[in-house]
């Protein structure tokens, strides 16, 4: 039914969990494309787990153009399917996104923003290309099993990636992004608020108790805001632990766009990072709680890997 569907949209859509009319963004969605004259194929996911197997399932179909109407989440899960790809697949494939998930912060990133679906959509059919960087992540899980996972905007290690896990369950009960963030907050501020790690950067070793690392591809929710997905470089906050006051002007701070001017925050620029120890710290990626490695383990940058469909 799907074969050689290389002039149609692959669509994926993530809907919210609305209870009263759950397919209402995909409904304003579907009339733009039909005005548009767009040619599309659309499956809903079930789950996350559902992801991966539709877009491994557009990708095999031979679909160039492979559109997200989700978050985050959604669109790594989506990167991570064409990694698994030969390069020469890969290329001719296009990734595009119409931000519909808890967190949108790469759609943003972009000025792809929800509830402005005729602007992004009629940026997407113009098919402007743009080779964007992945980070990596690799280490060892429990099984001793060697993995990896590429990452759009960041990962944390530390306080932050604890927050981000919160802030996605939160969500969910409060609707508003900045609401559920200031809400994890309050939850973690008495938790474990320090983490001994050792990492490398360049040429420096970091070993002390550390709050929270970030390392971001992208503008990491915030905390790397000088970062752009194709310079090949990674940008990196090393939060050492503020007092109180300290961290709650932090927090002001990062919702600015500020975060950089804190006293407490270190900022790096390097192609790669070594962590050898980070002690009962947990991971993120792109916002989503990772098992926590075992050991150390290494992030890098692999650059210009991936197509992705930006504003013309």
């Amino acid at each position: 039914m799907m074969n050689n569907q290389s002039d149609k949209w692959g669509i994926l859509y993530c809907p919210k969990h609305d209870i009263f009319r759950p397919n209402k963004r995909w409904e304003k969605i579907e009339k733009i494309l039909i005005a548009r004259q767009i040619a599309y194929d659309k499956v809903q996911s079930e789950s996350s787990a559902s992801v991966e197997r539709i877009i491994n399932m557009f990708i095999d179909n031979g679909y160039k153009t492979i559109i997200i109407v989700g978050g985050d989440s959604a669109l790594n899960d989506a990167v991570n399917c064409l990694m698994m790809r030969p390069r020469e697949l890969r290329e001719s494939i296009a990734l595009g996104v119409i931000p519909n998930g808890v967190m949108n912060d790469f759609a943003r990133y972009w000025d792809f923003r929800v509830g402005n679906e005729e602007q992004t959509i009629d940026w997407l059919r113009q098919r402007r290309i743009r080779k964007i960087d992945l980070g990596c992540i690799r280490y060892t899980n429990k099984k001793n099993e060697r993995c990896h996972r590429y990452f759009l905007n960041c990962v944390n290690i530390g306080l932050i990636a604890a927050i981000m896990n919160l802030r996605r369950q939160t969500r969910r009960l409060f609707g508003s992004r900045t609401l559920s963030f200031i809400t994890s907050f309050l939850l973690m501020i008495f938790q474990r608020m320090e983490y001994k790690m050792d990492i490398r950067i360049n040429t420096e070793r970091i070993k002390r108790r550390v709050m929270t690392v970030c390392i971001g591809s992208a503008r990491g929710y915030g905390q790397t805001p000088n970062a752009v997905p194709y310079n090949g470089m990674l940008d990196v906050s090393v939060v050492y632990h503020p007092e109180v006051t300290q961290l709650i002007e932090g927090f002001y701070l990062l919702f600015t766009g500020k975060f950089l001017n804190h006293r407490s925050v270190h900022p790096y620029r390097t192609q790669e990072v070594f962590v050898d120890e980070a002690v009962h710290a947990m991971v993120g990626v792109d916002g989503r709680l990772l098992n926590t490695p075992v050991g150390p383990f290494k992030i890098n940058i692999e650059q210009e890997v991936v197509n992705f469909l930006i504003p013309a």
